[in-house]
């Protein structure tokens, strides 16, 4: 049984970093395409990030040139950089393994994904 499990969340002021980690158990990594997916309080859930098993990234615009994806196989891990963050980057983020990754978030999600149950994520002064 696939088992993904997100920490490193919690409180940052703007303009902070924050390193999310995603550890995946019952399963290997290395064959999947793995994404990063948030929803803040009042907003539908949107794609952040995903990395395919050639370890090629996707960025939704939001985030672009802020935020990096990265895996480390050995580790069964997968890792989301977060870096000069916004207020508007508050949400819960969740891991999610077997994701469709390409240059479209809106397609990232499909019935085969697995999901973690999520970090919180605060970015306020």
């Amino acid at each position: 049984q696939k088992q993904l499990v997100e920490s490193g969340g919690g409180l940052v002021q703007p303009g902070g970093s924050m390193r999310l980690s995603c550890v995946a158990s019952g399963f290997t990594l290395d064959y999947y395409a793995m994404g990063w997916f948030r929803q803040a309080p009042g907003k539908e859930r949107e794609g952040v990030s995903c990395i395919n098993s050639r370890a090629g990234t996707h960025y939704g615009d939001a985030v672009k040139g802020r935020f990096t994806i990265s895996r480390d196989n050995a580790r069964n891990t997968v890792y989301l950089q977060m870096n000069s963050l916004k207020v508007e980057d508050t949400g819960v983020y969740y891991c999610v393994a077997n994701v469709e990754c390409n240059s479209h978030p809106y397609t990232w999600n499909n019935p085969d994904t697995s999901w973690g149950p999520g970090t919180q994520v605060t970015v306020s002064s």
